[in-house]
Order: C-alpha cells, then sequence, then structure tokens
C-alpha cells in the first residue's frame, strides 16, 4: 500500500494524490496545475504514468485545481469511474467544458494579438499554447462520475473501501475515509481535500471525521488565522461605501464557484437592509451564472440560514439590482458604464476568463477598487495585486495598478491553523503520520510546526513524486 504526492505538494494548486493497493493505481483527486504558463502547462500535459493505467478516481470537490484536469485524463484514454458526491458531479459539468473554453479563447486571443504585433514589426515573447483538452473531452468526463451522497460507504476497487463526510468548503465538498487492505493488514486513511470553516455563508459546517492511522491534510492557511467571518457585512458595505462615493467600481475577482455566490447572497442581505446604495451589480460569467443553477437546484447542502430564504419564498441568488451576464457583447458594454457598480467576474486568480478584461480597462483608475476574496497562489496576477505590485502585467501588457487594493480574508473557505488543529483533533488518538499538502511551504512548516507541539505526531511536507508506505 503505497501514497506518492504528484501534485499540491508544497503548493496550492494542481492537487492529485497516487494510491496504490492490490497492485491497482487510484488518484485522489486531478486538478489543474496553475503558475507560470509554460511550467503549468508540462505539468498539467504530462501524466507520471499511462492515462490507462489509472483504476479510478476519487474527487474531493469540484474546485478546478481539484477537478480540472479530468479532462486531459479522459482525453489520454481513461475510462474508469470517477466517485464524487452529487453535487460535485452537477458543478463538474458545467465547469469542466467551461475550463475547455476559456483555454480556447484565451489561446486565441494571444495568438490574434501576436500576429497583429508581428505586422506591425513589434516583439511579442508571449508562448501560445494549445488548450490543453477540448470542451468535447470534458463532456466525456461526466458520464465517468459515480454518485457517492455524503455518509455513504462504496468500493472504490479491491481492498479499498471508502466514505464521505461533509468538508464544508464548498457546495459538494467532501473529505474522504479510506480503508486500505493488502496481504492481512489494513490501514486506514483520511485526505481531507479542503477543509471549510464554520459559519461560512450558504454550506454546512464541516463533519467530524474519525480516527485513522494517516491523514493527508491541506495546509493553505497553515500559518495564519483568518478574522471573525462575522464582522464581513460591514467590511463589505465599507469597501462598496467608499468607492461608490468616489464614483468608482468595484471589480470583484472571483470564483464562479462559491465566492460569487457567497459574494451574491451577502449583496442581497446588504441591499435589502439598506447598508449599501442600490448599484447595479453585474456577475459578469457564463460559468457563474450556470454553477448559481446548481446552487438554486441543490438546496439539501444548504445551512440553515440560506435555507430560510427559501422557506420565506425568497431566492437567495436573486434582488433587484443584480444582473447575470452570459453574452460576450453585454459583457463589453461594461466597459462604457460611467456610474459606479459592482462587477464581479472570474477566474478568482486573475489568470484567465473575463476578469483579465475587466481589469485591464480598470485597474489604473485610483477611484476603483480591486476587492481580492480569496487565496491567490504563487506566480499568479491575482497574487501580484495582493502584493500592490505597482506594474502588473495584463495580455502581455504592462499596467500600472493605481485603484485601491483590498483583500476580504473572511470568506476564505479554507480553514485557518486553529481550526485545521481543532477540525483534526477527532482524528489523532490512532495517527502514526501526517502529510500536510496543498500549501506553499511557509504555511506548511507553520502548521507542522503547530501539530508537532500539540498532538506530538508526526508530520512531513512531501516534495512532489514523493512517495510513502503504509507499513
Amino acid at each position: 500500500m503505497k501514497l506518492t504526492f504528484w501534485g499540491a505538494a508544497q503548493t496550492v494548486t494542481g492537487s492529485m494524490h497516487e494510491v496504490k493497493v492490490q497492485g491497482r493505481r487510484y488518484l485522489l483527486d486531478c486538478g489543474l496545475y496553475q503558475g507560470r504558463r509554460f511550467e503549468a502547462r508540462t505539468r498539467n500535459s504530462k501524466f507520471p504514468w499511462p492515462a490507462t493505467a489509472v483504476d479510478g478516481v476519487i474527487l474531493s470537490h469540484a474546485h478546478i485545481d481539484h477537478s480540472g484536469n479530468l479532462p486531459s485524463l479522459t482525453k489520454n484514454g481513461y475510462q474508469g469511474p470517477v466517485f464524487a458526491t452529487p453535487a460535485t458531479i452537477d458543478l463538474c459539468a458545467a465547469m469542466l467544458p467551461d475550463s475547455a473554453h476559456v483555454q480556447e479563447k484565451d489561446a486565441l486571443f494571444l495568438a490574434k494579438r501576436k500576429h497583429r504585433r508581428r505586422s506591425l514589426g513589434e516583439d511579442d515573447p508571449t508562448e501560445i499554447a494549445e488548450p490543453l483538452y477540448s470542451a468535447e473531452d470534458a463532456e466525456a468526463t461526466i458520464p465517468l462520475m459515480k454518485p457517492v451522497p455524503i455518509g455513504e460507504v462504496f468500493e472504490a476497487g479491491p481492498g479499498f473501501t471508502c466514505r464521505t463526510f461533509d468538508a464544508g468548503h464548498m457546495l459538494g465538498s467532501s473529505c474522504i475515509h479510506m480503508e486500505l487492505e493488502h496481504q492481512g493488514k489494513r490501514r486506514s486513511v483520511i485526505f481531507s481535500g479542503d477543509v471549510g470553516r464554520k459559519n461560512l455563508p450558504i454550506i454546512r459546517d464541516p463533519d467530524e471525521a474519525p480516527p485513522a492511522d494517516y491523514l493527508i491534510m491541506e495546509s493553505t492557511y497553515g500559518d495564519r488565522l483568518h478574522q471573525d467571518a462575522s464582522g464581513v457585512e460591514g467590511k463589505l458595505a465599507d469597501v462598496i461605501n467608499r468607492t461608490a462615493k468616489r464614483g468608482g467600481r468595484v471589480i470583484c475577482p472571483a470564483f464562479a464557484v462559491g465566492r460569487t455566490q457567497q459574494l451574491v447572497l451577502l449583496l442581497h442581505q446588504l441591499s435589502e437592509a439598506g447598508r449599501i446604495p442600490k448599484l447595479p451589480v453585474f456577475v459578469d460569467s457564463p460559468l457563474a451564472v450556470n454553477v448559481t443553477g446548481v446552487f438554486q437546484s441543490r438546496i439539501e447542502c444548504y445551512d440553515q440560514e440560506t435555507a430560510s430564504f427559501i422557506s420565506n419564498g425568497k431566492d437567495p441568488f436573486s434582488f433587484p439590482n443584480l444582473r447575470y451576464i452570459k453574452d460576450v457583447a453585454e459583457s463589453k458594454a461594461l466597459n462604457d458604464l460611467r456610474s459606479p457598480c459592482i462587477i464581479i467576474s472570474a477566474s478568482g486568480m486573475c489568470e484567465f476568463g473575463r476578469i483579465l478584461h475587466h481589469l485591464r480597462n480598470n485597474i489604473e483608475n485610483p477611484h476603483n477598487t480591486v476587492l481580492i476574496t480569496g487565496f491567490q497562489a504563487e506566480h499568479t496576477l491575482g497574487r501580484k495585486i495582493v502584493d500592490k505590485q505597482p506594474e502588473v502585467t495584463i495580455f502581455g501588457e504592462p499596467m500600472r495598478l493605481r485603484a485601491e487594493v483590498v483583500k476580504l480574508n473572511e470568506l476564505s473557505g479554507h480553514a485557518d491553523q486553529s481550526e485545521l488543529l481543532a477540525w483534526m483533533k477527532p482524528i489523532t488518538p490512532r495517527l502514526k503520520k501526517i502529510f500536510l499538502v496543498h500549501g506553499e511551504p511557509r504555511q506548511s512548516q507553520a502548521l507542522a510546526q503547530a501539530i508537532r507541539s500539540i498532538y506530538g505526531i508526526e508530520t512531513i511536507i512531501p516534495s512532489r513524486s514523493d512517495t510513502v508506505t503504509f507499513d
């Protein structure tokens, strides 16, 4: 029984871990790695083994850094099962084809610009890469998905029994408890996926997971403590009111899945309470529009507060001054608006999609605000904006960052250090080793030190391709 770390090892993207039991190979997640263009292309397009050598995939949740490379697996011949919760499957049905579409559009845009510059005698060093996969590859992945409701036990393969628990990270997210058996030996392993927080909007709190021999746990915010989520409404209202007063726009890069819906719900509540002016709110993302439809249909995943909207005959994701945009022409028309407004658009790390156009048209205006509401991985445009670099590059062009930049940490879907330590406590009595993944080195090292100090358990921070054997 072996475990190999192929993704999200000392980084926060491209989650993919290999479990081998009874001679069969299974993947925990199959996510897209995001970062420098060339490195990302290499990692995402080349698997460590033939795709046909994989016997099964267990998907923790639908975020692209966990699910987004499944179509590459399918493209290369994989035809096995992908076990996931029903809500995760619904979300992937919208997200994976959209990922292919965004890759195609961005490649086309960059190619056109490169051709135009060359025709003018200008140099353009931007590398143009073919999309990793097509919409057809993405659509061919969905029928492979097998629904596993939260709490259900299922057989992933011989000697490999799993049970899911609510991770409280996003709609349909799960952690997985695995029982492995080989040559008379039995070991239990928990893969945390991404651990959520208590009292987040929309979704239920994380479940308590049972004890296990080994734990693979995320460490995204392993070196810090979040601000209390109860203050998020006031902080959001202050940002909007301040920006509106100076006649500016709030440009919000947001993950189309989860974060956008949280923002919409909060803006709905603030608008109803009269705490912000009734500014036009635009959700400019075809994916976010489709995903919101999934949220509206999966009411069994709601927490009590969000469920109360339904019981009172209201839609939590709709209010009078909110407008969802799919059409490209309508998206471009937002550039002509001169009055204050709020634009929520993807991608959340500002690496691709419509948000790049909105940033290009707005970050040089000091009246505007760029509102960052999620984790920004190293080397991404979002991280450069959070770090307030005076100049950033968008579509190969240098842009001055003159807009106000605000980081809203309260909405993070990832547990902080204290929350991770509390979540893992029930698991600790039998734990032999802990493996920290999905974190940059500083975050993982800080959490490892805290775990060793509090629980006295051996904690390892694996590198990419590291392999361990379950004794």
